[in-house]
């Protein structure tokens, strides 16, 4: 990536595969990429890959004839502008690997105090989130449309072509814009085809639908906890006193790397109702992403638990982690 215009190319730096269709002219006609936590290739296959470039060759041609309008170029930006690429990894002449990118800058916004954990950590929200199954080998073409899209119109057999009034081809289309929406946005427009037809939907997004697993991400800016936990219910909650609309959750698991580390002492099972004294947030739903959203990698955090029906205060140390720089 030394020499590559990542302002023109722009995206997730965590995919693995990404394929950019464009011009001589450099006007980006579709990409052809993305994943989602579970696996890298998930929408990713060679008839998927044949049908974008199909399209691609189509919008070519619609452009050579003056029948594609023209889009404004991205800014350029190199790896040799970002200061800690340049510190860390130039001067170190190693290889400049698309994650360094993402998080280099990540490390950048956190030392400007410009970082948007909701925007710039979770990246890439899962379409699932919204009840979006897409039939793989057939691009955009809906295979079960359930939850908000479903409830909102969408049926299987519709083909997405636009999300909030920008065309969409492909999946890496798709997710790219839809990576764009405001994470405190309500509802987000959707254009299907179906049978000929054009239909615009509007789909009310659920609280969270941003989140994603963030484990397979390389990132510098993501406190590492070594547990994860999961959201009580409102009636587990009721059960133990706890806020109804608060954060609980319960630990499901426990790294021995916590062990190791000497990080925490908590155990599966435990309930942890609150981070240094608050037990609610606007975003989070379990205390992991709590910290995760608030606190800095390597801060050492007061965790609120309850045990055996006891409640006590336990402290847990973060870290910040370094990949292959």
């Amino acid at each position: 990536m030394d020499n590559v215009d990542v302002g023109l190319f722009e995206r997730d730096w965590n995919n693995a595969i990404y394929f950019f269709f464009l011009n001589a002219d450099e006007q980006i006609y579709l990409r052809y990429g993305g994943r989602d936590a579970p696996a890298a290739d998930t929408y990713l296959n060679l008839m998927s890959l044949e049908l974008a470039g199909k399209q691609a060759l189509e919008l070519h041609s619609k452009y050579q004839k003056g029948e594609l309008a023209k889009t404004q170029r991205p800014a350029s930006k190199f790896p040799r502008e970002i200061p800690l690429l340049v510190q860390r990894t130039f001067a170190n002449n190693q290889c400049v690997e698309c994650h360094l990118i993402g998080d280099y800058i990540n490390m950048h916004r956190e030392e400007e105090g410009t970082l948007d954990k909701i925007k710039h950590l979770y990246r890439s929200p899962d379409i699932k989130n919204i009840g979006i199954m897409l039939d793989v080998p057939k691009g955009l073409v809906v295979k079960e449309a359930l939850s908000e899209v479903g409830n909102a119109g969408m049926k299987a057999g519709d083909r997405i072509t636009a999300l909030n009034g920008v065309p969409v081809y492909t999946f890496g289309d798709l997710q790219h814009e839809y990576d764009k929406v405001d994470r405190r946005a309500k509802t987000v427009r959707i254009t299907v085809d179906r049978a000929g037809q054009t239909s615009e939907l509007t789909v009310q997004l659920p609280p969270r639908w941003w989140w994603t697993d963030l484990r397979f991400r390389q990132s510098s800016v993501d406190a590492r906890l070594y547990f994860e936990d999961r959201a009580l219910t409102k009636e587990e909650k009721a059960q133990h006193g706890l806020k109804a609309d608060g954060f609980a959750s319960e630990v499901k698991y426990v790294s021995e790397i916590a062990r190791t580390l000497k990080s925490h002492e908590l155990k599966v099972g435990d309930i942890v109702y609150g981070v240094e004294g608050v037990e609610s947030d606007e975003f989070a739903h379990t205390a992991e992403v709590y910290i995760k959203l608030h606190k800095l990698p390597g801060d050492t955090i007061t965790l609120n638990v309850l045990r055996d029906g006891k409640k006590f205060e336990t402290p847990l140390r973060s870290f910040r982690m370094s990949f292959r720089k």
